[in-house]
C-alpha cells in the first residue's frame, strides 16, 4: 500500500502526540519524586508491553510473525538500551527538573547525525557537521562546564539523549532485515521484561491518588506511542519530524507552570541552537534523500 502524506494532519498529530509525553515526563516526575523510579519505569512498561502485544496481534500474522526475526540479540539489546535510557531520563527529571532535561536531550537527533557514519555507514555533509558543532556550542551553553556552579548532575540528561540516539541508529539498523512491527514488539515487551527484574525488588503500595496518576502515566504512554503511529500513517516521518520538538516546549511548561521551575538564559540561548540545527540537519536529511 501506497503511504497517504497527508502533511497538515500528520502535523497535527505530532502536536498532539508531543503534548501527550510531555504530560507523560511531568507525571512521571512526579511519581519518580515520591516513589523509587524502576518501580515506576516497570509499571509504565507493562501497559506498554500489553499494547506493543495487542498492535502486533491486529497484524497479519500475529504475535509469532511479529517476534519472528533474524537478529534476536540486536532485538533485545535495543529494547534494554530503551529501558535503561528512560529510568536514566525520569531520574534526571527529578534532579534538574523538565525545562534543563529537555533541553539538553533536544541534542539527540545532531548524536544520531553524527553516529550514523561511523554505525551506519552514512555520509555526512560538512554543512550536517556545522550544524552539529553548533548544536554543542548550545549544549555547553546549558551545561556551562567552565563555570564554578558546575553540577556533575548536568550530564544526566546528555547520557539519556546519547543512550536514546545510538537506540534510533540501532533501530533503523535493524529495519535493515526486520520490519517496524518486529521492532516495534521487541521495544515493548524486551523492555518490561528487564523493567520487571529490576523493578519488582522495589515494590511499595502507593497512596490512594498516585494510584490514578500511575493509571494516567501508563495512558499517556500508550495514547502518545498510538498517536506517534498515526501519525507516520498519514504523513512522511521527514515532513513532521521537526515538529517533534514542540515537546521541549510542552514540557517545559508543564515545569515551569506546575512545578515552579527557573527558566534561565542559559537554557533559553541553548536550546535556540539546539533546535535550530536539530531542525537544519533533518532538513537536510530530507533533502539528501
Amino acid at each position: 500500500m501506497t503511504q497517504r502524506n497527508n502533511v497538515p494532519l500528520g502535523v497535527a498529530l505530532m502536536l498532539a502526540t508531543t503534548l501527550v509525553f510531555a504530560a507523560q515526563d511531568g507525571i512521571s516526575r512526579h511519581l519518580a519524586g515520591t516513589y523509587n523510579t524502576w518501580l515506576v519505569v516497570m509499571i509504565r512498561y507493562w501497559f506498554f508491553a500489553a499494547f506493543v502485544v495487542v498492535i502486533a496481534g491486529r497484524q497479519a500474522g500475529g504475535v509469532r510473525n511479529a517476534a519472528r526475526t533474524e537478529q534476536p540479540l540486536l532485538q533485545i539489546f535495543r529494547g534494554l538500551l530503551l529501558a535503561a535510557e528512560i529510568c536514566i531520563a525520569v531520574y534526571g527529571f527529578t534532579l534538574l527538573g523538565l525545562v534543563e532535561s529537555h533541553a539538553v536531550f533536544a541534542c539527540y537527533p545532531l548524536l544520531i547525525a553524527a553516529l550514523s557514519g561511523p554505525v551506519l555507514g552514512e555520509r555526512v555533509g560538512w554543512r550536517r557537521w556545522l550544524a552539529i558543532a553548533l548544536g554543542f556550542v548550545g549544549v555547553l551553553i546549558i551545561l556551562q562546564p567552565g563555570s564554578g556552579v558546575f553540577d556533575p548532575v548536568a550530564v544526566i540528561p546528555l547520557v539519556s539523549a546519547l543512550m536514546f540516539a545510538l537506540y534510533g541508529l540501532l533501530t533503523r539498523f535493524a529495519a535493515r532485515k526486520d520490519p517496524t512491527a518486529t521492532s516495534f514488539f521487541y521495544t515493548g515487551t524486551a523492555g518490561a521484561v528487564v523493567m520487571t527484574a529490576a523493578g519488582v525488588w522495589f515494590w511499595e503500595p502507593m497512596s490512594g491518588p498516585d494510584y490514578g496518576w500511575m493509571l494516567a502515566l501508563c495512558l499517556t504512554g500508550v495514547g502518545g506511542h498510538w498517536l506517534l503511529i498515526k501519525c507516520y500513517e498519514v504523513a512522511e516521518a521527514s515532513a513532521v519530524q521537526p515538529f517533534a520538538y514542540f515537546q521541549l516546549v510542552f514540557a517545559s511548561l508543564v515545569g515551569l507552570v506546575v512545578f515552579d521551575e527557573v527558566l534561565r538564559t542559559n537554557v533559553i540561548l541553548g536550546a535556540m541552537l539546539i533546535v535550530g540545527a536539530g531542525v537544519f540537519t533533518l532538513w537536510r536529511e530530507r533533502t539528501q534523500s
